[in-house]
């Protein structure tokens, strides 16, 4: 039988849904972060602090990130700048397009030559054991195919002690606040994805992604099935995020 994976409201076959979600990001590269800045009403910028603080890169002692689905570096460039003169990051991505925006971005910063960009599959890191000190996914590991593959590869590759911090979109938890995301969602995303890059049905798929990523208890069991101790999850603004942690110990 062959194996499948919801790409939006859709089956797909299980082999075809990277195919696809490329796809969606060739699209949206040039303008993913403004659509970030407009979408989230610029809270994705409070929301990724707060993971930079999670990773907290010393200032003192050589330090090494792999942001997996990186896409553009945001998180990367972020990290690298929070941190001391020995503080390093490699972003991967599947998404060429996407990873050339950041090495573009990274040549206009003051750090940006502590960045690597690599076009890798987050299933399939081509990294060593045991490489890096820490390991950040943002609202990338919801478009992977095979999730429970990407969390053994990012436990694969950090080094004992090192931890594995994931920003992702969650369900929503307030009262009422629910249904007022609900018709956002639904109706504004995918309208302002046609006004500003010209892509409803991209959005529109980013949607449906969100409501069928696994709630933070599931998500959680899946971390610790892969490996990871310490784990913990930090909802943030009603639950539109959650904040997830764990380590290589």
């Amino acid at each position: 039988m062959t194996e499948t994976a919801q790409f939006g409201a859709r089956q797909v076959p299980l082999a075809d849904k990277q195919a696809l979600v490329d796809g969606v990001f060739h699209s949206v590269a040039r303008r993913y972060d403004l659509m970030n800045d407009l979408m989230s009403f610029g809270l994705h910028r409070a929301w990724k602090d707060a993971m930079v603080t999670a990773v907290n890169p010393p200032k003192t002692r050589p330090f090494a990130l792999i942001d997996i689905a990186g896409g553009t570096g945001d998180i990367a460039l972020r990290v690298v700048e929070a941190g001391g003169e020995g503080t390093r990051a490699v972003v991967c991505d599947i998404n060429a397009d996407m990873l050339a925006v950041g090495r573009e971005r990274a040549a206009r910063r003051p750090r940006g030559e502590f960045l690597a960009f690599t076009e890798a599959n987050a299933e399939s890191l081509p990294f060593p054991d045991r490489s890096f000190d820490a390991a950040t996914v943002a609202f990338g590991i919801r478009n992977v195919p095979r999730i429970e593959q990407a969390l053994a590869e990012a436990y694969r590759v950090l080094r004992p002690g090192g931890r594995f911090v994931c920003l992702e979109f969650s369900a929503v938890t307030l009262p009422g606040l629910d249904r007022l995301y609900d018709f956002y969602s639904f109706n504004v995303i995918p309208a302002l994805g046609r006004a500003v890059v010209g892509d409803a049905e991209s959005y529109r798929y980013l949607v449906e992604s969100i409501r069928r990523f696994p709630k933070p208890e599931q998500f959680a069991a899946m971390m610790r099935a892969a490996g990871f101790a310490r784990v913990s999850f930090r909802p943030m603004s009603g639950g539109i995020v959650t904040l997830h942690s764990g380590w290589r110990l």
